[in-house]
């Protein structure tokens, strides 16, 4: 066997499994129930599969979910983008880089 072609990519579109898209609708459920999303978008390309999700429909996206398994073992897959392409969060771990919407809203306390 080749070692060359067994660490070429999977050929076809990235996608999320059931796991991570489990993990994802969670937090988009959460946000739905507080009001913040309203709609979403899926789809996958040849190097990265997109979740983006919608504060009103027919917006540009507020945020984007993306897996890259190129950059795994560089600066992670995962990746959360704000509404004007700045990266909010990077890593290996889709959890802890979700974790970035736990604390996406802030009240004062007087």
């Amino acid at each position: 066997m080749n070692d060359a072609a067994d660490a070429q990519p999977q050929a076809g579109p990235v996608f999320f499994d059931r796991r991570e898209l489990d993990q994802i609708l969670r937090v988009y459920g959460r946000m739905v129930a507080s009001g913040e999303w309203r709609d979403y978008a899926m789809i996958g390309h040849k190097d990265v599969a997109e979740f983006a999700v919608f504060r009103r429909s027919g917006d540009a996206p507020a945020y984007r979910i993306e897996k890259r398994p190129a950059l795994r073992l560089k600066q992670g897959e995962w990746a959360v983008i704000g509404e004007g392409g700045m990266v909010l969060k990077r890593g290996r771990d889709l959890a802890q880089v979700l974790r970035v919407f736990d604390s996406r809203k802030f009240t004062v306390i007087e």
